[in-house]
């Protein structure tokens, strides 16, 4: 039997979701807590790997157990799991129903302070003393909807059969010294939101033109594009499916 678990995490403290060698990550600690408790050897697919530092509000991830399972299991993972990941329900699926794969759409929220500030250094970049024109950086958004490839965005040898993404929405919001980016599409490539943020930076404080942005995707060339952003700012915020 397939059962999805919704979760969300702090990605402070961890090398990313995805499990790798001689580093801490969520899928590890994950895992080992599904397996004691059902104490069977339990393999998660995660909807999507987020990089060392990135937080995720909501996300998703399937698992195969041989064993009916109760909500009884939220609450004992909850007591299990250290403070910084908490689940927030499980269901069980069509035996078919993957996590990555079936996935509709993800959104991703990106936060900036332009002031210090020491309650939100985790879960934000920090650009303080530095102004940053929102309605630039809005009008470059509308540029993002005129194209498909965004290889000019996409971390150099991923191996990605393609580049190409759907992007349904993206824009900036400002309140007071936060700014939160939101960005919706079927699919990301790795490192594509960091590397936008950081492109968005440059436009926002005058160093390139909004219009800029056509060339910077058309060169689908990493180099034309702006440094990444800082990973604590980046929030995976949902993810859609037909369930």
């Amino acid at each position: 039997m397939r059962y999805f678990i919704e979760f969300s995490y702090s990605g402070k403290n961890y090398f990313g979701y995805q499990i790798q060698p001689n580093q801490i990550s969520v899928q590890e600690v994950l895992e080992k807590a599904l397996s004691t408790i059902l104490r069977e050897k339990i393999k998660t697919t995660g909807a999507g790997r987020t990089d060392t530092g990135v937080h995720a509000k909501k996300i998703f991830a399937h698992f195969d157990t041989e064993k009916n399972l109760d909500d009884n299991l939220v609450y004992q993972l909850n007591s299990f799991l250290p403070s910084d990941i908490s689940i927030s329900r499980i269901f069980r699926v069509k035996e078919t129903f993957h996590a990555r794969f079936d996935a509709t759409f993800r959104t991703y929220g990106y936060y900036i302070n332009l002031e210090k500030n020491p309650f939100t250094q985790d879960s934000s970049w920090q650009i303080w003393k530095r102004d940053l024109d929102v309605t630039r950086m809005n009008e470059a958004c509308e540029i993002l909807f005129e194209y498909e490839d965004f290889t000019s965005f996409s971390k150099l040898h991923t191996g990605n059969k393609t580049n190409n993404c759907k992007i349904y929405k993206a824009f900036w919001e400002q309140n007071g010294s936060e700014l939160k980016f939101t960005i919706s599409a079927d699919r990301f490539l790795r490192n594509m939101v960091r590397s936008i943020v950081g492109t968005m930076v440059e436009i926002g404080n005058g160093k390139i033109e909004p219009s800029d942005l056509r060339k910077i995707i058309e060169d689908k060339n990493r180099n034309s594009a702006g440094t990444s952003a800082s990973a604590q700012g980046l929030f995976l915020v949902d993810v859609g499916y037909d369930f």
